[in-house]
């Protein structure tokens, strides 16, 4: 036997271009999961207390299956939809070829507790991602999970993880105690983009439909998330926020993405005859938009004409703005063979299945991978 023949056999390494990003992939963890992340007084008060809000998948109208794909809840003993990588793994990244995943863990950014224990809750939910995620397959990425309504603790959560590079984001709900542009959230937006990472304001938070009131329907609950995020979108420009951290990327999460040009004409067109009360703002408010505020597709809109949808997105100048979402597990997950119309050009359907996503989360182009 010849000395080449002893050798041992390795796996060979190949590198192969990335073709598919997915900016929003749900993962989900329960009480008993992250148990072992948290202090024994955690543990304790969650045992004997519970949350001070309910996780918002409980919240009614909410559909069956917590609005998760049936297939989704892996059956096994103490699993429940999202909480399993290798479900995961196999429905979504196997299945359609995804590069990269986005892991959005909204238990996090739902978590409206005391300090003490939103610290704990959001401290667990990042070691969660690190352990049972991030290590189990490397195109899984995750967002930093903070306790937004103490911002001076967010920034510590934000520090604690920012070595690591597989954290792609800092997440945050669509909603809070304060409009999202408040001064009071600044603190977490400047460590955010100190440390070069974008801010994902995802639809959610335990106060997202209280301007009209709470909705009947699950119908009404699921159409105005987009509604919500363009009032959270003009605090953040009107307030200033874009120019006083210039380095903030904001990408705005499962709240659709037509109604972009509009807004954009309507804050033009109020700020050319209110600037005086818009005295932080030093360029046009929709500059801010396109400059520094990136989109998810998931929910993206359906028109009887696709080519309305074209329209919408050049409008808006979302070319290089958006970011391919499934949404997975939810119901209404978007394949990557159907999502996008088929009128769509091939270079925009490059740019949002993978290239843009690349570019904002500075991602490598190609994708070591073992075969």
């Amino acid at each position: 036997m010849s000395g080449a023949e002893t050798q041992p056999q390795h796996a060979a390494a190949t590198a192969t271009a990335v073709k598919l990003v997915d900016c929003d992939v749900h993962a989900q963890p329960t009480e008993p999961m992250l148990a072992e992340y948290m202090s024994a007084g955690a543990r304790r008060r969650l045992e004997r207390y519970g949350h001070r809000t309910p996780r918002v998948t409980d919240w009614y109208p909410r559909a069956r299956n917590a609005g998760m794909r049936v297939d989704a809840w892996p059956g096994k003993p103490g699993h429940i939809w999202g909480s399993d990588p290798e479900t995961t793994r196999a429905q979504l990244l196997d299945e359609f070829g995804v590069d990269y995943a986005m892991l959005e863990v909204l238990s996090g950014a739902d978590c409206y507790d005391d300090p003490d224990l939103a610290v704990d809750w959001n401290q667990a939910m990042n070691h969660w991602q690190v352990d049972k995620w991030l290590d189990f397959d490397p195109r899984f990425r995750g967002s930093i999970a903070v306790p937004h309504e103490y911002p001076d603790l967010a920034v510590a959560e934000i520090e604690r993880h920012a070595a690591d590079s597989r954290f792609l984001a800092v997440l945050m709900p669509a909603s809070a105690i304060e409009m999202l542009g408040s001064l009071k959230y600044w603190p977490i937006y400047e460590a955010a983009a100190a440390h070069g990472r974008p801010v994902a304001f995802h639809t959610g938070g335990y106060m997202d439909h209280r301007g009209a009131g709470y909705p009947s329907f699950y119908l009404e609950y699921h159409v105005a998330n987009g509604i919500n995020m363009q009032a959270q979108l003009t605090s953040m420009v009107g307030g200033g926020m874009f120019d006083a951290i210039p380095g903030l990327r904001v990408v705005l999460v499962e709240c659709g993405l037509a109604w972009a040009a509009a807004l954009r004409w309507s804050l033009d067109a109020a700020w050319e005859l209110m600037r005086e009360d818009l005295s932080r703002l030093k360029r046009r408010p929709s500059e801010y938009v396109r400059d520094q505020v990136w989109f998810t597709t998931q929910p993206i809109e359906e028109p009887q004409e696709p080519r309305h949808l074209l329209h919408a997105i050049a409008q808006a100048q979302l070319e290089d703005r958006l970011l391919f979402a499934t949404d997975y597990p939810h119901w209404d997950f978007d394949s990557p063979t159907q999502a996008l119309p088929r009128a769509m050009p091939a270079e925009l359907r490059r740019a949002i299945l993978a290239e843009n996503a690349l570019e904002l989360y500075g991602l490598p182009a190609e994708r070591t991978a073992t075969a």
